[in-house]
């Protein structure tokens, strides 16, 4: 069910290894049925509206692997084609029962219907017999949507972008954030599994040399690969598997694989791993879906030669892939591009949008923690890191979001919301950070827990620094009324003595702020005061 101005759209997306159906959901921020969901960001707005978000609210998913079988040729089989169609059937039979009309569905098929000399037949059958209208993308369209897709989820300026599917590869070249080179190739997983791996023992040398000369002969077209900047970004099941079999393997914090880096020394572990294992057993391997066990070793084995090729040291994930871009295309119809200015500011937005109803006070904690970091940078007592400062500001404004569960512990539930829902844009140290600033609001004396392994030195500190600043500003806020406009810190030897500017009695917020003296000296080194009224 939706609400007053509250927009869909149902991605379907036929590929070659798997069949999906993604609904997303868009909130305008105004209570009217007007406003589209194409026009859900204006292009004069700086941002989003207040108030405003988008998120996925559904899914299927059905392995139809429709590529299997079709040899050379890339023949649909009538295997294939039967569960093909069997699976658009219950996707059309979704729609209807969700009420979602025509415009509200965005069909689209890929490589292997694309490729395939008999796939007419699906999308005849699914227009003639189901009602769906079904869009054939060209190989550029696939790649600007997973373009989209990736310059919409990550902070990428400029360097490459890799879509991995069942049966084609996309790289896609980006500076300054612009789409400057599109290419395909029909490198999918499940091609090159069944063109070159054995399908019932493990891959030997020579299959394996073999693979990775034929990827790295078709790469040879794509001379700028690399040239564009150090960074790589992949989408794509394979990829977004490859990332959370190594976290597995590596014991790191888990919360999604979104901004997680793949190394190629872990990657080309994991290759050698798998190489020695029957296909049927990859899909045991911890992080690896069990669909996806048999063709996941040539589609490791793809993405390592890109990184070869490109000479890059790592490939970042981002969980987003074709169906977000597509998604992002309608959303962002009215700007210049579609895209969002700032990923990592969009990211927290509409997290804090989705759960929490109180933006003027939220964001009248940011300013006043925010107006402490400053002061305090300035006096010398730290650093004044812009990324730190970032990171408070989100912090801030998501600090509250967990009450939605329930205002007891509602500071651990915000966490659980940020490590769960994630901040595209942000790396997975910083979401830790992010959510373990939050976690620290309230009470209890700041530490990295489980997420230590994702830190680097110096993080402890910044840890201390932001919760004391966050709960100070909530202190100053108790009321929840913008009581206090603003405080003023003056630094005094071994002192800090915080004024109040307020417009009435403040003897909440003093009484507040009073009780935060121990982790201020441990985050400054310093004695907390406040100025008399």
């Amino acid at each position: 069910m939706t609400t007053e101005g509250d927009s869909r759209l149902a991605v379907i997306d036929l590929g070659s290894n798997s069949f999906r159906l993604v609904v997303f959901e868009a909130h305008s921020g105004a209570a009217s049925r007007e406003r589209r969901l194409s026009s859900f960001w204006r292009a004069d707005d700086p941002e989003p509206p207040l108030g405003a978000w988008w998120k996925r609210t559904d899914e299927i998913y059905e392995p139809v692997r429709i590529l299997a079988g079709g040899g050379k040729t890339g023949e649909l089989t009538e295997q294939g084609l039967d569960r093909a169609l069997a699976t658009i059937d219950v996707f059309a039979q979704f729609c209807a029962a969700s009420g979602l009309p025509p415009e509200e569905i965005e069909a689209v098929a890929t490589s292997a219907i694309r490729d395939a000399p008999n796939g007419e037949v699906v999308l005849a059958s699914a227009r003639d017999e189901l009602g769906l209208t079904i869009r054939v993308l060209s190989p550029e369209e696939e790649a600007r949507y997973g373009y989209l897709a990736a310059i919409n989820s990550t902070d990428l300026e400029s360097g490459a972008v890799l879509d991995l599917g069942g049966g084609s590869m996309q790289l896609i070249e980006v500076e300054a954030r612009a789409a400057t080179t599109l290419a395909s190739w029909p490198l999918g997983a499940v091609r090159m599994t069944e063109r070159f791996l054995p399908s019932d023992e493990p891959a030997g040398a020579k299959a394996i040399a073999k693979l990775r000369a034929h990827v790295a002969g078709k790469l040879e077209a794509a001379s700028w690969l690399g040239d564009g900047g150090p960074r790589i970004v992949g989408i794509g099941g394979t990829v977004r598997n490859l990332a959370a079999a190594v976290q597995r393997a590596e014991g790191t914090a888990e919360f999604g694989v979104q901004g997680f880096k793949i190394k190629r020394g872990q990657l080309d572990d994991l290759i050698e791993r798998l190489a020695e294992m029957d296909p049927a057993d990859r899909g045991f391997v911890a992080g690896i879906k069990p669909a996806r066990g048999d063709i996941i070793l040539a589609g490791a084995i793809v993405v390592a030669e890109v990184l070869e090729a490109g000479g890059f040291k790592a490939i970042e994930v981002t969980e987003a892939g074709l169906r977000e871009g597509i998604f992002f295309e309608r959303l962002l119809a009215e700007r210049a591009e579609p895209m969002f200015d700032d990923v990592r500011r969009a990211s927290v937005l509409n997290l804090a949008a989705q759960y929490d109803p109180h933006a003027a006070h939220t964001r009248h904690v940011a300013a006043l923690a925010l107006g402490l970091f400053d002061q305090l940078a300035a006096a010398g007592l730290h650093e004044g890191d812009g990324d730190e400062r970032e990171l408070l500001t989100a912090a801030c404004l998501l600090h509250d979001i967990g009450v939605a569960v329930d205002y007891d512990d509602h500071h651990k539930h915000s966490r659980y919301l940020v490590l769960n829902a994630g901040l595209p844009g942000f790396t997975p140290r910083e979401v830790a950070l992010i959510g373990q600033i939050i976690r620290y609001h309230r009470k209890g004396m700041p530490s990295l827990g489980p997420f230590a392994g994702l830190m680097k030195e110096g993080d402890a500190e910044l840890l201390d620094r932001c919760a004391v600043l966050l709960r100070l500003a909530e202190d100053l806020e108790r009321s929840r009324d913008q009581l206090v406009k603003e405080v003023h810190a003056s630094v005094n030897g071994e002192n800090v003595t915080l004024a109040l500017v307020a417009d009435g009695p403040a003897e909440v917020p003093r009484w507040a702020v009073s009780r935060e003296s121990e982790l201020f000296e441990r985050a400054f080194n310093r004695q907390l005061a406040v100025a008399p009224l």
